[in-house]
C-alpha cells in the first residue's frame, strides 16, 4: 500500500520576543523626493526668470511705493509725507471722473469679444476660401502704430466731414462733434480700441477652436442640432477657457490706456481733462504738473483696482469657465 505524506505546515514567522505570530509588515512611509541631489542646476535655469522679474516689476512697485509716501519739492528733492498723498487723491474728483471714463472705455472694448466668438466661428467653418487672408486682414489693426491709427480714425470722427457723420447722415441721425464733446470722446476713443483689440481676440479665439474635437459636431449634426445649436451648445462651452483668457488681457490693457486717447484727442483739446483715463490722469500729475508723489499714488491705486478686478474674475471663472 502506498502512502501519501501530507505536507508540513510552514510555521508562521514570529516575534522577536517569542510571544506569537508577527502581523503584517508595517508600511514603510515613503520618502518625498528631494532636490538636494540636483544640486545647483535648477537655480541656474530659474534665476534669469527671478532677476527679470525682481528687476523689471517686483523692484519698480516697490520703488513707486515709497514714492507715493512722499511729496515733491518745486526744485527737486522730497520729504516724507506719509499718507497725504492717498488721502488728498481719494478727496480728488478727478480721480473718479477718470476712474469711470475707464470703465466706460472697458466695457465698450468687452464687447468686442463676443463679436470676435462670432467671428473666429465663421473664420472656422469649412471649406471657407480665403480664411488666411481675413485673419490677418482682422489682425492687422492690433499690430499698428497707434500713431497712425489714431491719424486715420481723427479723419472718420471729424464732425464736419468725417466718414462717421456723413454715414449717420444718410439715415437722418446728426452725429456728434465726437473728439470735442465729452461725453463722445471716451466713446469714440473705445471703438478704436474695440477695433484694434478685435483681430488679437480672434487669434486666441481661433486657437481655441481648433481644440473642440470635430467628432462633437458630428453628433450633434446626426442628432439633427442646427448650426445654431452647435454654435450654443458645442462651441461656446468648451470655448470659454480662451474667452476667460482674452477677457482677461482685455481688462488690463484696457485699464492701462493712454496712448490711445492722447493720441485721437491731442494734447491741447479742451475736452481733454474731462475725458481723460487713469492712466492719463497719472501723466499728468507726473510729467505736466510734475508731483511725483501724487502720481505714484495714483499708480499704486491703479496697480491695486486691476490686481482686485482680475482676482475677481478669477474668482467668477469657477461658475461659467468650462472644459478644464
Amino acid at each position: 500500500m502506498t502512502t501519501v505524506s501530507r505536507p508540513t505546515a510552514v510555521p508562521a514567522p514570529s516575534t522577536p520576543d517569542g510571544a506569537g505570530p508577527a502581523g503584517p509588515p508595517a508600511h514603510t512611509p515613503r520618502r518625498r523626493p528631494s532636490l538636494r541631489g540636483d544640486g545647483a542646476w535648477p537655480w541656474l535655469f530659474v534665476t534669469p526668470l527671478v532677476a527679470g522679474v525682481a528687476v523689471f516689476y517686483l523692484w519698480p512697485i516697490l520703488q513707486t511705493a515709497g514714492y507715493s509716501l512722499t511729496e515733491s519739492g518745486p526744485f527737486g528733492g522730497s520729504t516724507f509725507a506719509g499718507i497725504e498723498n492717498y488721502l488728498a487723491l481719494f478727496a480728488d474728483p478727478r480721480l473718479y471722473l477718470s476712474l469711470a471714463n475707464t470703465l466706460l472705455y472697458t466695457g465698450i472694448v468687452l464687447l468686442g469679444i463676443p463679436l470676435a466668438v462670432v467671428l473666429a466661428s465663421l473664420l472656422n467653418l469649412p471649406g471657407l476660401r480665403f480664411a488666411s487672408l481675413y485673419r490677418v486682414l482682422f489682425f492687422l489693426p492690433y499690430v499698428a502704430m497707434p500713431t497712425a491709427v489714431a491719424m486715420v480714425w481723427r479723419v472718420i470722427f471729424n464732425g464736419d466731414f468725417g466718414l462717421l457723420n456723413f454715414l449717420l447722415g444718410t439715415v437722418g441721425i446728426e452725429g456728434p462733434y465726437w473728439i470735442s464733446t465729452p461725453g463722445a470722446a471716451v466713446v469714440a476713443v473705445a471703438i478704436v480700441g474695440l477695433w484694434s483689440s478685435l483681430g488679437f481676440s480672434m487669434i486666441v479665439l481661433a486657437a481655441g477652436l481648433k481644440n473642440i474635437p470635430p467628432e462633437l459636431y458630428e453628433a450633434a449634426e446626426l442628432d439633427g442640432a442646427s448650426r445654431w445649436r452647435q454654435f450654443r451648445a458645442i462651441t461656446v462651452p468648451l470655448l470659454t477657457p480662451s474667452i476667460f483668457f482674452v477677457t482677461i488681457i482685455t481688462v488690463i490693457s484696457s485699464f492701462q490706456l493712454f496712448d490711445l486717447l492722447y493720441a485721437i484727442l491731442g494734447s491741447s483739446n479742451p475736452v481733454l481733462p474731462r475725458s481723460m483715463s487713469l492712466v492719463y490722469f497719472f501723466y499728468r500729475e507726473g510729467f505736466v504738473d510734475n508731483d511725483k508723489g501724487y502720481a505714484a499714488a495714483i499708480a499704486m491705486v491703479v496697480f491695486l483696482i486691476i490686481g482686485l478686478v482680475t482676482a475677481v474674475q478669477f474668482r467668477l471663472q469657477r461658475r461659467w469657465v468650462h472644459g478644464d
